[in-house]
């Protein structure tokens, strides 16, 4: 087996199964760890920006591949979009979040690394899942150039190759062969991304699976403050 048909072909399948099994084994044991564990009471410099900025960024990344990637071909065929404009959408999409999550993501990297209140109360699993978004982040930017100058060709081959290859994923039927003629540059971002999925039962990213939704509809909690009455004295 050589390495395309392993990192293609079985290591999705290992990842996803880590993915499933092992957050399910921690939601089920280790229920009061399933938490964001904000830092922000820590420390409230640059947090806001950062904060908006990497989850605005990465929430509309994994949005857009999963459009890209995931939704079938036929159905952008469908909406009047041909593929140079699909490819065009992505590399604008990919161009703009990507860079708000990379500025947004370095600053809460840099945070958790040198701010000392912040990296004491930490795990140093925080800061690693956080600098392996960035790194995969950053193979993922290094595709635009390569992406731009496909879509200057007119040739939108490889973005084809790589829906084929996600959908073959989810359908139980691989084709890692769809890759091979892919630019290597691509399939480290892929392999990157997979790996997302195998750590992450590990990390603080479980908390995405149990978004507090019920908390925009849920009644009001009333807060009092705390007054000292002095005592009067008898008369």
């Amino acid at each position: 087996m050589n390495a395309i048909n392993f990192f293609f072909g079985v290591y999705p399948y290992i990842a996803l199964s880590v993915f499933v099994i092992g957050s399910w084994i921690r939601y089920d044991n280790e229920q009061y760890t399933w938490k964001t564990d904000s830092s922000q009471l820590l420390s409230k410099s640059n947090m806001w920006i950062a904060s908006n900025l990497f989850h605005v960024g990465i929430l509309s990344i994994f949005a857009g591949h999963f459009a890209g990637l995931v939704l079938p071909h036929a159905l952008w065929i469908s909406l009047g979009v041909s593929d140079l404009q699909h490819q065009w959408i992505a590399i604008v999409a990919g161009s703009v979040f990507g860079t708000m999550c990379l500025i947004g993501g370095t600053i809460l990297w840099l945070r958790r690394i040198f701010n000392p209140r912040v990296r004491a109360a930490g795990r140093r699993m925080d800061a690693f899942i956080l600098g392996w978004l960035l790194l995969t982040l950053v193979a993922g930017l290094s595709t635009l150039p390569v992406s731009i100058g496909h879509a200057n060709h007119g040739d939108p081959g490889v973005m084809l190759a790589l829906s084929g290859w996600v959908q073959s994923v989810l359908t139980f039927q691989p084709k890692p062969e769809l890759l091979a003629a892919v630019e290597p540059v691509f399939r480290f971002h892929m392999v990157l991304g997979m790996t997302v999925f195998l750590l992450f039962p590990f990390t603080r990213l479980v908390h995405i699976l149990t978004a507090p939704l019920t908390y925009v509809g849920r009644a009001y909690q009333i807060v009092r403050s705390k007054r000292r009455v002095k005592a009067t004295a008898s008369a």
